[in-house]
């Protein structure tokens, strides 16, 4: 930016007054000197203002995300135990499911997995050798995205889309920085997965960890359902809510949801809700090009367990709903199926 400096000098100006200067004359050189002083302040205030204005600008042209920015990074991986062979010039994008358990992230992976070209390798980080340390974590992220990492879900030579479903609780919080830091990298994609009524959320975590112990179909526990009749079997237990800390475990949630969105927010991310997906097909669209994928139909074989209202499904329901009448968390008590009476 321009300086501007006032000189005055006896090469730019001389004024000498008589011995005896008239009070006319003074006034008249006070004016000038206003006048002058006014002008220049003008011009500087113009010239600042402007650049306060530029940098003003530049700040908010900074912080606007960039077109790049919304597109997937397209890689090409080179396997170690097989070749890709005619579709090794085909890309791959990299995403991962970051979610909490009991928020449909199963049904959701399997819809993505009925894609042709998308391979989702599943909970992989639920084993705890391989997310006690970075150096494992990070280990294992390579072997996904270099295609050598082989489940049911595996469409190797082809695949279009390769990720996995990652819990917040399985490490990823408490790596963060060198996690955001791999994404960014290598460019992955993040996709968020979360439920709006966590109420349900706890319903469905209570049943299963239930179910873990009481094993109610034949023996066997099982987390995700094909048919009506299995789904019934599951919900037939109605687990006792603890209404004593019922608000402080949902605001810790809250919490933690908002922590890992602000922990993320430098990857290329998008969030969505169970209850949208449910509701709302298109979503799966903006899924698909958000992987810039070609679109399909998705279709998954698993069937909800909890369906109906919510008050079929708590023992305590009148505990659990006078403790939450009248707070912020009321909104749980209507949302997603009929009233409870």
């Amino acid at each position: 930016m321009a300086e501007y400096i006032c000189l005055f000098s006896k090469d730019t100006l001389i004024i000498k007054p008589p011995k005896k200067s008239s009070l006319f004359q003074r006034t008249i050189a006070l004016w000038f000197a206003m006048l002058c002083g006014f002008y220049l302040y003008g011009t500087c205030l113009k010239h600042v203002g402007t650049f306060t204005m530029l940098k003003f600008q530049n700040i908010q042209l900074i912080q606007k995300p960039s077109l790049e920015a919304q597109i997937p990074t397209l890689h090409y991986p080179k396997p170690e135990n097989f070749s890709r062979g005619e579709c090794a010039l085909n890309p791959v994008r990299f995403f991962a499911i970051i979610s909490m358990q009991r928020s449909g992230s199963g049904w959701f992976e399997t819809l993505l997995n009925s894609h042709i070209n998308v391979s989702s390798n599943g909970e992989i980080f639920s084993v705890i050798d391989r997310r006690n340390n970075v150096s494992n974590i990070l280990q294992t992220l390579e072997r996904v995205y270099n295609l050598d990492w082989f489940t049911s879900a595996s469409k190797n030579e082809c695949s279009a889309a390769v990720g996995l479903k990652w819990m917040l609780n399985q490490g990823l919080m408490e790596h963060h920085r060198e996690i955001v830091e791999y994404f960014n990298d290598r460019g992955i994609s993040a996709i968020f997965l979360f439920r709006r009524n966590l109420l349900r959320r706890m319903v469905s975590i209570l049943a299963n960890s239930y179910d873990r112990k009481a094993k109610l179909l034949n023996g066997t526990h099982k987390s995700h359902v094909h048919s009506e009749q299995e789904a019934a079997a599951l919900s037939s237990y109605k687990p006792i809510i603890n209404s004593t800390s019922l608000i402080s475990d949902l605001k810790e949630v809250e919490m933690i949801t908002a922590r890992a969105l602000e922990n993320f927010n430098s990857t290329r991310h998008m969030v969505l809700y169970y209850e949208d997906l449910v509701t709302n097909q298109t979503k799966l669209k903006d899924v698909q090009e958000f992987l810039g994928l070609p679109l399909m139909e998705l279709t998954s074989r698993q069937v909800k367990i909890h369906k109906g209202s919510l008050c079929d499904f708590v023992s305590n329901w009148d505990d659990v709903n006078k403790t939450l009448n009248g707070t912020e968390y009321e909104r749980f008590l209507h949302a997603d199926y009929e009233e409870c009476h």
